[in-house]
């Protein structure tokens, strides 16, 4: 009877240990990159005025993030530390160059309206942040959920953003018309300010201001 009880609890156990799923879960809120520890900006103003170019700027950090983690977390114990920064940053390079090229060979105009902000993320903290913070530190599968769940904290953050500057500013979703006409034809204006950067400032504001009403747990930064 034991054995069987014993298999029993094999099967139940989760696929994720608890510490496991924190790695995910806490940057998509109580550590989000861009609401709490106030990282990757730059890239949340300038390329946040359509969905689509956001998708694929979200999609490209998210594969730079995990590859370099997992890269580095491999390579954490062959790394001199006084060349750390400079391996970092090499990896990190190597992929972004790679994401690109893949984005100018098949969304070529995507790449056009993201122009360098692709190439920034060689320099965006988010990645870097990691790199040092984590994945010098531990092993590879930690280091890849760690990437995973920064990622899409990332991701979540500059969609949410893009979202509401595209449809108050532009009147669209992915390019495409959901104010109906006869809105302006009564009156309605698109709001100009969503298409410069301090709508995206904001919009940021509100998410950071809804997320703290939420969970008053969240230490004031």
């Amino acid at each position: 009877m034991s054995a069987v009880a014993t298999k029993v609890q094999e099967e139940k156990k989760p696929l994720l240990s608890k510490k496991d799923r924190k790695l995910i879960t806490d940057p998509l809120s109580d550590n989000n990159p861009i609401t709490i520890q106030v990282l990757g900006i730059c890239s949340a103003l300038a390329v946040t005025t359509q969905l689509k170019p956001t998708m694929v700027m979200a999609i490209s950090v998210l594969a730079v993030i995990i590859f370099s983690n997992v890269i580095i977390s491999l390579l954490r114990n062959l790394i001199p530390g006084r060349i750390r920064i400079i391996v970092q940053l090499t990896v990190i390079s190597v992929l972004v160059i790679l994401v690109d090229q893949i984005l100018k060979a098949f969304l070529y105009d995507v790449s056009k309206q993201l122009s360098v902000f692709v190439g920034l993320i060689i320099t965006n903290c988010i990645v870097m942040g990691r790199l040092e913070a984590f994945a010098m530190g531990n092993k590879p599968g930690s280091a890849l959920l760690d990437g995973l769940g920064n990622g899409f904290g990332y991701g979540v953050i500059i969609l949410m953003v893009a979202f509401a500057r595209e449809f108050f500013g532009s009147g669209k979703i992915f390019g495409f018309q959901v104010i109906p006409d006869a809105a302006y034809e009564m009156g309605y204006v698109n709001n100009g300010l969503m298409l410069i950067p301090a709508g995206a400032l904001f919009v940021i504001a509100i998410i950071i201001w809804i997320q703290r009403s939420l969970n008053k747990n969240l230490e004031e930064a």
